[in-house]
């Protein structure tokens, strides 16, 4: 591998800069989310570089499930935290916690116990990495689908109490807004995979092949990692939906919007 010295990453960041420059000129008013969001994200990406190598070392399994639970912790809160209208308490939380949980298990487990299969299992140089991609995708769509749930239940609040008034049950009222949510939940994903190999070369595909691993094989598992995000997706986008759904309801059938901020 051809090792980066800081003056190599020194220079890639003059083009930050000059991004920051083009919204002085034209008075964006980003320059200073611009650079703020550079410099945290070069001190967390240092942060996590070393300790990952020191749980890397470790190579303990209690570590790696440490290293995973923050992880999943950090992504349930972001979740939480992206719609407008907002669950009281930890109702929001306890969702996408649930979410992340599932989704992560259900795909990471799959792919460390069949196709990877690292030796020991819990190698922490694959299930974290795996983890972490995978959350990604976990994350985007579950907040688009839990966004879509929510704002469309509260922009809609009329049209599903008059139905509610009908005697139409609060799914088949709510079905419409699910289906919506849940789609939007899982485009990303979608035009993901559509541009994969044509427009683009994915990130697991491209760092592979930098390492010197034949095209062939980085193509393989590139094809193994969307698979995973589009379960991952696909799973995320279901449970929150219903989970969310769920929480805006009662017993009788009323829709509980005082349940949100």
């Amino acid at each position: 591998m051809i090792s980066l010295t800081p003056t190599d990453l020194a220079l890639a960041a003059l083009l930050v800069a000059l991004d920051a420059g083009v919204s002085v000129a034209l008075k964006l008013q980003l320059h200073r989310q611009l650079l703020w969001a550079a410099a945290r994200m070069v001190v967390q990406l240092i942060a996590v570089g070393f300790l990952l190598r020191f749980v890397f070392a470790l190579n303990n399994p209690w570590a790696t499930l440490a290293i995973v639970v923050v992880m999943g912790a950090i992504a349930s809160r972001e979740i939480s935290a992206r719609p407008v209208h907002k669950f009281r308490g930890l109702a929001g939380l306890a969702i996408s916690g649930a979410t992340v949980a599932l989704a992560t298990v259900v795909t990471a487990g799959l792919a460390l116990t069949t196709a990877i299969r690292p030796h020991p299992w819990f190698d922490p140089r694959y299930a974290v990495s795996l983890v972490g991609i995978i959350l990604g995708s976990v994350l985007n769509s579950g907040s688009l689908t839990l966004d879509g749930v929510v704002g469309g239940v509260w922009r809609e609040k009329p049209a599903i109490e008059a139905q509610l008034g009908l005697g139409v049950p609060f799914r088949a009222a709510t079905r419409p807004l699910q289906r919506e949510a849940i789609r939007r939940g899982l485009l990303p994903i979608i035009n993901q995979m559509s541009a994969a190999g044509l427009i683009t070369l994915p990130g697991i595909m491209t760092g592979q092949i930098i390492a010197g691993m034949d095209p062939v094989e980085a193509v393989k598992y590139q094809i193994l990692l969307m698979f995973l995000l589009a379960g991952a997706s696909g799973v995320a986008a279901l449970v929150i939906a219903e989970l969310t759904l769920r929480r805006l309801s009662d017993g009788r059938q009323r829709l509980r919007l005082d349940r949100l901020t």
